[in-house]
């Protein structure tokens, strides 16, 4: 480096030379840990909000490595913008009526209610993949290596069978495939998903372990006390709160998002989650299942998320994920999931309907 220093009116050109670093010296100084700062308890700060919004996911596509290249990375969140763009183009007032029960097709098809729901203009699905250590993750798991969830063991896989009605005699008569089989599926309100009751967040946006819903509302707050850290996620208004260096509840009391204590390992915080409910159920767990969350500040607008599943009534073996969560300056508004959700109540009347036309198609005949 080459500076011209001047005292008064005589000027001395003085060669300085900064030493380069050996790539021995550089790698060390890459590797050196970040200084989060710091609470008046000495512990990181984690507190922020955070966007979990990601096109990484949970499982890794066939055919895909660990993580894209760049240019694999561009050309694919590039074809997602370009269908994000179209979807939220206008539809024009003329288009004809959708088929009977609905036409899938296009990125958000699983959105659209079957009849045209939410276009893109009304979902944050994510623009990009989740970086971790540089690199552009093709899937959340890590582990096993190969980026897929393990196999379900025997038992779960009776379960998932038990939990499998037969087709009733009208199943056929609709293409919709969010359409319940199981008798009485739509008969009772508590019989519903927890997310169309507005209990819990779609997903495991509620945790643990905390998941993208590549839906929209990804925003999760983190509020950090001595004794006890609060997650707040904006899907469905679920806090969860974290209960520094205690032992669990006893084994009969069950929460929905389970009993979730902490401590630091470190500069890392450790949740451990157990004593679920056998509502909760998932990814089709039983109410024995154990996770574990490590949450470490990588920089000052990053945390890394990682997670690991363990229920040998569920999985083969126990299975780990990681992805990173980025602060946002977005803010979380009130999700009001219960205010004028007349979705719950025309779901049901429309199976009374359909019982009602099964029963006089029945009686024509």
């Amino acid at each position: 480096m080459r500076h011209l220093l001047m005292a008064g009116t005589a000027i001395a050109a003085v060669l300085l030379w900064t030493p380069v670093p050996s790539a021995a010296q550089a790698a060390q100084s890459a590797a050196k840990p970040h200084k989060p700062r710091r609470l008046a308890d000495g512990h990181p700060d984690l507190q922020g909000i955070y966007d979990l919004a990601t096109r990484t996911p949970l499982e890794r596509p066939s055919g895909v490595g660990p993580a894209y290249t760049p240019e694999e990375a561009r050309k694919r969140e590039a074809a997602w913008a370009a269908e994000m763009k179209k979807g939220d183009a206008p539809l024009a007032a003329d288009r004809a009526a959708p088929p009977k029960g609905g036409k899938f097709e296009g990125p958000f098809a699983f959105a659209a209610g079957t009849v045209g729901g939410y276009n893109s203009g009304w979902l944050d699905t994510g623009s990009t993949f989740t970086v971790v250590d540089g690199q552009k993750r093709s899937s959340i798991v890590i582990d096993p290596p190969d980026g897929r969830v393990p196999p379900m063991t025997a038992k779960a896989r009776e379960r998932a069978l038990a939990a499998q009605a037969r087709p009733t005699s009208d199943a056929q008569e609709s293409n919709d495939p969010d359409l319940e089989k199981a008798p009485g599926a739509y008969d009772d309100p508590e019989r519903r998903p927890l997310g169309e009751r507005c209990l819990l967040g779609f997903g495991s946006t509620s945790g643990p372990p905390a998941l993208p819903d590549y839906f929209y509302n990804n925003l999760h707050q983190i509020v950090q006390t001595h004794d006890t850290i609060m997650i707040l996620t904006e899907m469905v208004h679920d806090a969860r709160i974290i209960r520094m260096n205690a032992e669990h509840l006893p084994q009969n009391i069950r929460l929905w998002m389970g009993d979730s204590v902490g401590h630091w390992e470190g500069d890392t915080l450790v949740v451990d989650t157990a004593n679920f409910t056998d509502k909760t159920r998932f990814r089709g767990s039983t109410e024995n299942l154990h996770v574990v969350e490590r949450f470490t500040r990588t920089d000052d607008q990053t945390l890394l998320y990682r997670f690991t599943v363990e229920d040998p009534e569920t999985w083969a073996r126990p299975w780990t994920g990681e992805m990173s969560w980025p602060a946002t300056d977005g803010k979380i508004y009130e999700y009001a999931c219960h205010e004028g959700n007349y979705a719950l109540t025309d779901i049901l009347k429309g199976a009374r309907l359909r019982e009602k036309e099964a029963a006089a198609a029945k009686g024509s005949k």
